[in-house]
């Protein structure tokens, strides 16, 4: 694909496009809340129209005299966002106001290693493309399910991602996409999907926990993403729970992910079968159990699956109510495979946080469950690329 290296050649420019980013508006809108002078906020709309970023859109209604001008970002600008997960592959193609225009959703296991996987998205993402969504793309943004080294762009040592250790997964997706590609851990990505498109919109300081395969912490400080020193802040699925517990996949003993994330949580159902008519049938006819698998016996009022979900909300409440007391957020947002197990395990959560935690960090403190689900992380990816081209150099 011809690159695109069109970008906000100051920090000007870069603010009128993140302001364009949430609507269209006049020229004299932007002239109040950019505080620019009318002749400077004209030079620069008018270079980031010769730049194609930016177009016009008619004119406004009166403010009293002479109607001024809308302007918008322009039509053909596209963004791509990819959430890999443990084993699926998420992809769709944004807008430059970032709503959805196509999306697609595959299998795909995180194991089969790096080219196999960036393979498979580039691959949806040509078919996207091949539906008349794009003819370039502007910029990408990419999540994988373990650390990355937000500067390097590349994975660092992931514990479920067997060969993906320092691939160069923002060059090679740049090259092969022909835009600028970011890359995060993919909690971050669907904390920014919550931020920008979800119930976070307008909370500024929140955490979002991801329930899944494994267990990550997206934290949001003054509507940014904090990261820590080497990209590894968040990582609450390691965080150690019980110093006799099982061994975890990062190879130390006792972490909340081995307690409960996907794996563990099949593990545990297998172990329960049988002192569960549900799940021993389960196990029987198919031969593996799954977080699903917990769930639809606990909707049947069994009493097994009933005790797993506690037992797993009681220790993610554990972990979380020392969040809330250090961090004191605004908002908890609850997403995730296992966090489909639904309000049992939300009520666990939310019991354990509330009784644990001071008065003062959880008086007003909502803990609820993602309404955007699996959305969240293509939009937060697309989120993750708009930000770093609506960035000045």
């Amino acid at each position: 694909m011809k690159r695109i290296t069109a970008r906000p050649e100051n920090p000007h420019q870069a603010a009128l496009l993140r302001l364009l980013r949430e609507r269209s508006r006049s020229r004299a809108e932007l002239g109040d809340v950019a505080e620019l002078s009318r002749s400077r906020l004209n030079l620069e709309l008018d270079r980031l129209v010769e730049l194609r970023l930016v177009e016009q859109a008619g004119l406004a209604a009166s403010r009293g005299g002479r109607r001024s001008g809308m302007v918008r970002l322009a039509a053909t600008m596209r963004f791509a966002g990819i959430d890999v997960g443990a084993t699926s592959v998420d992809v769709a193609v944004t807008d430059g106001g970032l709503e959805v225009l196509g999306r697609a959703s595959e299998p795909c296991d995180v194991r089969d290693g790096p080219v196999a996987v960036l393979d498979r998205a580039t691959e949806m993402l040509a078919k996207l493309r091949d539906q008349g969504l794009f003819t370039q793309l502007h910029g990408a943004g990419i999540g994988v399910p373990g650390p990355v080294s937000f500067r390097e762009g590349v994975p660092v040592a992931p514990p479920i991602m067997p060969g993906w250790d320092r691939y160069p997964v923002r060059e090679t997706l740049g090259q092969e996409l022909g835009c600028p590609v970011v890359v995060d851990n993919d909690v971050n990505i669907m904390a920014l999907g919550e931020l920008h498109a979800g119930l976070a919109k307008q909370v500024d300081d929140f955490l979002f926990v991801k329930i899944g395969t494994g267990i990550g912490c997206g934290i949001v400080v003054d509507g940014k993403i904090y990261r820590g020193v080497s990209g590894s802040a968040g990582d609450i699925g390691h965080i150690r729970v019980d110093d006799a517990g099982p061994i975890c996949a990062c190879g130390n003993a006792g972490c909340l992910e081995a307690y409960f994330g996907g794996a563990a949580l099949a593990r545990e159902a297998t172990a329960a079968a049988e002192r569960s008519p549900y799940l021993g049938e389960r196990l029987r006819r198919t031969g593996t159990l799954t977080g699903e698998d917990v769930a639809a016996a606990a909707a049947l009022g069994d009493a097994e699956a009933v005790r797993l979900i506690r037992d797993g909300g009681h220790r993610v409440g554990l972990v979380l109510a020392g969040l809330v007391s250090f961090f004191n957020p605004g908002l908890v947002i609850v997403a995730g495979g296992v966090a489909r197990l639904g309000h049992l395990l939300l009520a666990e959560i939310r019991s354990v946080v509330y009784r644990r935690s001071l008065p003062l960090a959880t008086g007003n403190l909502p803990i609820v469950l993602s309404e955007l689900g699996d959305s969240a992380g293509v939009i937060g990816a697309a989120r993750l690329c708009s930000d770093h081209v609506f960035s000045a150099p």
